[in-house]
């Protein structure tokens, strides 16, 4: 089985390395890295680069394709080369997911229209621009597409896929060998807890302003 993570400057780190430790635990899977072309690639912050090992080319039909988000993914919004890439892959995927603002990207592609699915909380009321029935659950499954509110929740996404392909067992097995055991010091992580404060500065700062 192979999976497929794409990557695009200013990417943010968690949403591909949530799934790839999870979900690239997959017995016999692999797990490739893939951008337009083979080279490192930056993420949000600029002080960390992944390298995509392959280019979309090289890699026309991954069994599991998953999108992450960040800053970058505004930018590639209408990269016809990535949405063309996406279509395909999907035509012949087993399962396509995205985590954050990725699903933007798979709306983008036309993949969510008239299906249910979730992205960061800032970003939920663009992504019904596309036809798409968005909801605030951290983790939703319509049919083969997973999609994964924002950043954190990408490890969620992992597991609950994993338990669908290899089983609760064996996603159990990686949930307790990577110690995903959360217990946040602050109870602030969505935005129906968070202070209203903060919740309305992002909100006034948001990329996702509608107009």
């Amino acid at each position: 089985m192979q999976i497929a993570i794409v990557l695009f400057d200013r990417f943010t780190a968690l949403d591909a390395v949530g799934p790839s430790e999870t979900l690239g635990r997959l017995p016999d899977a692999e797990t490739v890295f893939v951008a337009e072309e083979s080279r490192p690639v930056r993420t949000d912050t600029g002080s960390l680069a992944f390298t995509a090992d392959r280019s979309f080319a090289e890699v026309p039909s991954p069994d599991i394709v998953v999108v992450p988000g960040g800053p970058g993914q505004t930018s590639q919004m209408e990269n016809d080369v990535l949405l063309e890439w996406l279509r395909t892959a999907d035509a012949t995927s087993t399962w396509t997911t995205s985590v954050c603002t990725g699903s933007l990207l798979l709306a983008a592609a036309g993949l969510l229209a008239g299906r249910r699915a979730t992205s960061h909380w800032l970003a939920l009321d663009h992504l019904k621009r596309y036809g798409v029935e968005a909801t605030e659950e951290r983790v939703v499954t319509d049919g083969k597409y997973v999609t994964a509110a924002g950043v954190s929740s990408g490890i969620d996404m992992g597991l609950t896929l994993l338990g669908r392909i290899a089983g609760d067992e064996h996603a159990q097995a990686v949930q307790l060998l990577t110690e995903y055991d959360p217990q946040p010091p602050y109870d602030a992580g969505s935005p129906r807890k968070a202070p209203a404060h903060l919740v309305e500065e992002f909100r006034s700062k948001s990329r996702f302003i509608l107009t």
